[in-house]
């Protein structure tokens, strides 16, 4: 969910920039039936007529998946570079904004003017092609923004980080005031690998396997996609790519002139008429994630192919924390099918995109800043990585969401707090997290529900009995009996006993219904259920 606003100017008058738009995933433990998660903007929507610009710094999709949902309450130019912008621009195509509402930059020396800013994009290497760092610069200092990066001097696929500009930007005027830096891999004490150093390994993997062999990674590592499909070729394998993500990715990239020399690729269509030790998949679902071409595979077939006993089947990629379920949902269904499950639990088939704690410590020395922000990952990262900025006497504060922050004088100070909760994306409306529609939803999940409907006539007299129906709880109490039928004879009990003072008014009849539909499930089967009563009344004519 990521987003970054910088401002300029008098107190409550400054002009801004926004940094990245993202969102996250949902999960069914706290957000059943969402079907994605951003930021609440209504602070940046309030003062939307002081935004400059929007800078995208690459296009994954905790960076840039928010983008075409909210374009359209702050309607501000949007700046990236040639593969994330048509990532952004395809996204903004679907949603009915136009494609040129991004606008394509090259990166440094170009600069882009936005009021008292200037912004440069800094190529950086990261797991998706053209990943950018934002130099920006205002008349109090200049800021490094890192946005998602490491520090790879072969990366496959777009640019080398490059020690020499990182040391121009950092000579430049009067040096970096403030860096703003991924701390996802703080805690991670080994320098980061290179991407380059997958090759041989997975190469290796692929020739030993007999039967067919599918791969999956996430889509946008356009880099591992080119090296698992180089691999298949060198093991005398025809490649298929499964996955509508991927196949976007791959020809973005191409499109875009970033991915050049990937290995042709046949359809599903051609790959189930081969034999089976001559096709590699490459598809989607490292995460787990159900409608995705692993999560089908591993439910039966998909497109025409499925897997077999002596098949394999290989992550190239890191479980994120929260989906462990889902991939431990398909490596487990696999087993079950005889295919060989291989993970990355030995570091031998991934490497991340993310700087370990000695490159951001070289990265530190390299900028030498007089204050660090740290971003990216969760507070427990954050609070590390400002230790070690401060061990080396750099000033450094923890942001939490919504933290205002001066950095205009020698130490970075918190200076006001803005409301930042989250907005789901639920179907197609987006609703505030705290708007109960999904709290709602969590209740009856947990306890069920129970739908009384009670017809009173003309006299505010019961016309017949109650009627009950259920969900999502057992049809028979702890003695056997039927649920509803015991929810309904209490309630034709009390309706039977009931004053005119109570059967006249709508609340008191709700209130009481209500109490003894939650009683009587209590007592029978333990359960206080979500309770809704519709009361009919008849009229005179």
């Amino acid at each position: 969910m990521n987003a970054y606003v910088y401002g300029y100017g008098r107190a409550g008058k400054e002009r801004l920039i926004v940094v990245d738009l993202g969102v996250t995933f949902p999960d069914m433990d706290s957000s059943p039936g969402v079907d994605l998660i951003m930021a609440d903007l209504a602070w940046l929507e309030e003062n939307a007529d002081r935004i400059e610009a929007i800078f995208i710094t690459h296009a994954h999709e905790d960076h840039i998946g928010a983008l075409a949902h909210v374009w359209n309450k702050l309607r501000k130019p949007v700046f990236a570079r040639a593969f994330t912008g048509r990532i952004g621009q395809l996204k903004l195509e679907e949603a009915g904004i136009p494609a040129e509402t991004i606008q394509i930059v090259e990166p440094r020396p170009h600069a882009i003017d936005a009021g008292p800013f200037a912004v440069q994009f800094v190529p950086v290497s990261h797991s998706i092609p053209e990943s950018s760092a934002l130099v920006i610069d205002t008349p109090a200092g200049r800021i490094v923004h890192t946005g998602d990066f490491k520090l790879d001097g072969n990366p496959i696929v777009g640019e080398a980080f490059d020690p020499v500009l990182w040391h121009e930007i950092a000579q430049e005027g009067e040096g970096v005031k403030v860096l703003v830096s991924d701390s996802t891999n703080v805690f991670s004490p080994a320098p980061g690998r290179s991407e380059a150093t997958l090759a041989e390994p997975l190469t290796k993997l692929i020739a030993d396997q007999t039967g067919m062999i599918v791969a999956t990674t996430f889509a946008s590592n356009v880099a591992r996609l080119k090296t698992l499909a180089e691999a298949g070729v060198a093991a005398g394998r025809s490649v298929c790519l499964l996955g509508r993500a991927m196949k976007r990715m791959v020809g973005t990239a191409q499109e875009t002139g970033v991915l050049k020399g990937m290995p042709g690729t046949i359809p599903p269509e051609e790959a189930v008429k081969l034999p089976r030790g001559d096709v590699m998949l490459i598809v989607t679902g490292s995460q787990g994630e159900r409608r995705a071409a692993s999560a089908q595979l591993s439910r039966g077939k998909y497109l025409g192919l499925e897997m077999k006993e002596g098949d394999s089947f290989l992550f190239s990629s890191k479980t994120i924390p929260g989906n462990e379920r889902g991939v431990i949902r398909i490596m487990n269904a696999f087993s079950e099918m005889g295919v060989d499950v291989i993970d990355d639990h030995d570091g031998l088939y991934h490497v991340s995109g993310h700087a370990n704690r000695p490159d951001l410590e070289a990265v530190h020395d390299l900028l030498r800043p007089k204050m660090l922000i740290p971003m990216h990952g969760e507070h427990r990262h954050l609070r590390e990585h400002a230790k070690i900025a401060q061990a080396k006497g750099i000033a450094s504060e923890v942001a939490i969401n919504g933290s205002m922050i001066d950095l205009s004088g020698h130490v970075p100070q918190v200076v006001e707090y803005i409301e930042a909760g989250r907005t789901y994306l639920d179907g197609s409306v987006k609703i505030g997290a705290m708007d109960g529609v999904v709290r709602g939803r969590i209740r009856m999940a947990l306890n069920g529900l129970v739908l009384v409907t009670v017809i009173l006539d003309e006299q505010d007299q019961p016309l017949g009995d109650p009627w009950v129906e259920t969900m999502g709880l057992p049809k028979l109490g702890r003695g056997g009996a039927n649920l509803v039928d015991q929810i309904e004879d209490e309630m034709t009990d009390f309706l039977n006993r009931a004053s005119v003072k109570v059967l006249s008014k709508d609340d008191k009849m709700d209130e009481a219904l209500r109490r003894i539909a939650r009683q009587v499930s209590m007592e029978e089967i333990g359960k206080k259920p979500e309770v809704i009563v519709v009361t009919s009344r008849l009229t005179d004519e």
